[in-house]
């Protein structure tokens, strides 16, 4: 039974979103487990990630999928806090052959998104993980209007948003739900085949 372990950082809850679209998508995948794991400032010690359990749950996953909101053309301190602390786990090649995926989220259209994107690709391939892409062109190109890659990101999925700051609960954009929750189902048929 494949199981997906999702780790990621959301500060004003539009990426928390994403991943839970992403879990849902990978749960329509017959026999697929998933983990939500949130990194919260509360796991941070000392500048670094601390959770023996959430690092226990990675490991015996057999695909991590990393999300991070795009602050200043990058990954959210906290979870860089958590790749740092996961170099650990890279001396003894511990996540080597494992599934991985990305994906992020800004208020902007660009943000410098695919600056995070390339971030979350080159931990996962110091790790020696096998990426797994987007796969679904832009709908508009496909005749489509339903929104799925609305943003035209290929090495993960992005996520956006107005950014808003009344304090209003936040939502996410019913295309980059759907594209989610695509990419979630591509990843677990992709963890499915590579684990059998």
């Amino acid at each position: 039974m494949p199981t997906i372990a999702i780790v990621y950082f959301s500060g004003a809850g539009h990426t928390h979103l994403m991943a839970q679209a992403i879990a849902e998508g990978a749960l329509k995948v017959e026999d697929t487990t998933v983990e939500l794991l949130r990194i919260t400032g509360e796991q941070i010690i000392n500048g670094r990630w601390k959770n023996d359990q959430g690092l226990a749950t990675l490991n015996q996953a057999d695909a991590i999928v990393f999300g991070s909101p795009t602050y200043m053309g990058g990954v959210a301190a906290q979870l860089k806090a958590f790749i740092d602390a996961a170099s650990e786990v890279w001396f003894r090649h511990g996540w080597k052959d494992k599934i991985a995926a990305g994906f992020t989220h800004s208020s902007s259209p660009s943000g410098d998104k695919q600056g995070t994107l390339l971030y979350l690709a080159t931990n996962a391939a110091q790790h020696g993980m096998i990426w797994v892409n987007v796969g679904d062109l832009q709908s508009f190109l496909s005749g489509k209007d339903d929104g799925v890659n609305r943003l035209g990101g290929f090495l993960g999925v992005m996520g956006q948003s107005q950014l808003d700051t009344s304090g209003k609960e936040p939502l996410l954009d019913p295309g980059d739900y759907l594209t989610s929750l695509r990419f979630g189902q591509r990843i677990a048929e992709a963890t499915k085949r590579w684990v059998n």
